[in-house]
């Protein structure tokens, strides 16, 4: 049997994808809180859709640990999960490692200003204290150094397992001080590509995602709430 042998399969409705990204979003952004209940019929309003997309998009965010899905009880937003966030720093740590040092070592000399114009967009919605903004200007950076080391296919995997984590960054990012080691730190790294140093580069991206993990003792304090561990 070959391959047009096989029947098609139905494209996924498109409703699906956007209530599972819209939800999504509001999960990391903290606008969802965690242990927040859900209601699919709230939420099917609000999106504008019907209960079908926001019940697959909500299946799709239990299996990344985001939701709680309980049959005939409550759903409810995950609370954040110390050992996930490990896990997902563990991750990141060998992945962004390995990139930033095969970018240091192969020198593209158009990579600096790309990832430098970013960090000036970043510089302007801090001043405009748009946290939304630079939190996805802080992705974008990411995103920018995977793609520009050929591997731009992980970065949907590595979020993939990175929610917890990310509502952790989330939660430590208007803290004072904070924004301002965001840049200093993306500043590191981005000269450490130009210089084609991989030492450093590496050393640069590991201080910069070891920083809120190393504060989550304090924030779980803080936030006791919001943690199931």
């Amino acid at each position: 049997m070959d391959g047009s042998a096989l029947p098609p399969i139905p494209a996924r409705p498109s409703a699906a994808e956007g209530a599972y990204q819209a939800l999504r979003r509001a999960i990391v952004a903290l606008e969802l809180l965690p242990g927040a209940r859900l209601s699919r019929q709230e939420l099917a309003t609000s999106l504008g859709v019907s209960q079908t997309p926001v019940r697959e998009a909500l299946i799709r965010l239990g299996e990344e640990g985001l939701v709680e899905v309980v049959p005939q009880s409550a759903t409810r937003v995950a609370r954040i999960d110390l050992h996930q966030c490990r896990e997902a720093a563990f991750l990141r740590m060998a992945v962004e490692c390995a990139v930033v040092r095969r970018l240091a070592e192969k020198a593209d000399p158009g990579l600096p200003a790309r990832l430098e114009g970013d960090l000036a967009r970043m510089r302007g919605e801090f001043l405009a204290d748009d946290m939304a903004g630079f939190s996805a200007g802080d992705e974008t950076f990411h995103a920018l150094l995977h793609e520009a080391a050929g591997v731009g296919g992980l970065r949907a995997l590595v979020a993939s397992r990175s929610g917890h984590l990310d509502r952790l960054r989330r939660l430590h990012l208007p803290e004072q001080g904070k924004p301002e080691a965001i840049l200093a730190e993306h500043g590191a790294v981005i000269a450490a590509i130009a210089a084609g140093d991989t030492a450093a580069a590496e050393a640069a991206m590991r201080r910069h995602l070891s920083g809120s993990l190393a504060e989550a003792p304090r924030l779980q304090a803080r936030f006791p709430g919001y943690f199931s561990n």
